[in-house]
């Protein structure tokens, strides 16, 4: 709300010189006479008043419109993002698509069919993210945080997730075969379907994963597991599961 000043009308000249007293402070008060007198006569003057208001409408206008563009810019981040990602479909390094895949997730975009498939993710971090039937052949997630995400029927082929936080992640009907998941923590994880086969478990933390319909454990690597659920390793060996000793995490 604008308040405006009412100003009085300053007195004349010769009675305000009566007033100053210093012959050299002259020229300083005449200066300051002539701004009273100025302000005096703009403060009559309504257009000023009508610009001061109008630039509070401005104002106004812009932050309405800028909450009312809030939905397109954001469809306009999301649409960038996805673009990082498929203009580096199929091709080494990052390419940005860490912090596009961050990104889109932070806004609780789905992620499902998306392929990173070849791509350097080190250190991804996409909790609770919407990956079903994504395509990870192959790509290097070394310390990902990966925590209660859906991956069903995702193709981890080959995968390096070795130290990855994995912790009640859903794998049912995944493909987890060859991959490295050498000191992941696994607690929790849903292996319902999961295929294993020459997968690396050495030193994985399987507390509570649910196992009792693991698709294939051929050659799978359960050397130094921990806090595998009673009768995995048993079952496990049995189904031409290996411990052999391997590089730590």
């Amino acid at each position: 709300m604008l308040v405006r000043e009412l100003r009085h009308k300053p007195a004349a000249w010769g009675e305000h010189r009566k007033s100053i007293r210093s012959r050299w402070a002259l020229p300083f008060h005449a200066f300051d006479w002539c701004l009273h007198w100025t302000a005096y006569f703009l403060g009559q003057w309504a257009f000023l008043e009508v610009l001061e208001y109008l630039g509070s409408l401005s104002v106004m206008v812009a932050v309405i419109f800028y909450f009312a563009e809030s939905g397109d810019r954001i469809k306009q981040r999301h649409y960038q993002a996805w673009q990082v990602i498929n203009t580096a479909q199929g091709k080494g390094g990052s390419g940005g698509r860490i912090e596009a895949l961050h990104e889109l997730n932070e806004d609780r975009v789905p992620l499902v069919g998306v392929d990173v498939s070849g791509a350097f993710l080190q250190g991804l971090e996409l909790v609770k993210a919407s990956l079903m039937r994504a395509n990870l052949e192959a790509a290097d997630l070394r310390n990902c945080n990966l925590r209660a995400s859906d991956l069903r029927y995702a193709n981890l082929h080959s995968a390096n997730l070795r130290g990855g936080d994995l912790t009640t992640v859903d794998f049912s009907d995944a493909t987890l075969a060859d991959s490295d998941l050498n000191g992941a923590n696994l607690s929790g994880a849903d292996l319902t379907r999961a295929d294993l086969t020459d997968a690396d478990l050495s030193n994985a933390n399987l507390r509570g994963i649910v196992w009792h319909n693991l698709k294939g454990v051929d050659s799978v690597n359960i050397y130094g597991v921990r806090n595998a659920p009673a009768g995995f390793v048993e079952w496990a060996m049995q189904h031409g599961a290996q411990s052999r000793a391997g590089e730590e995490p």
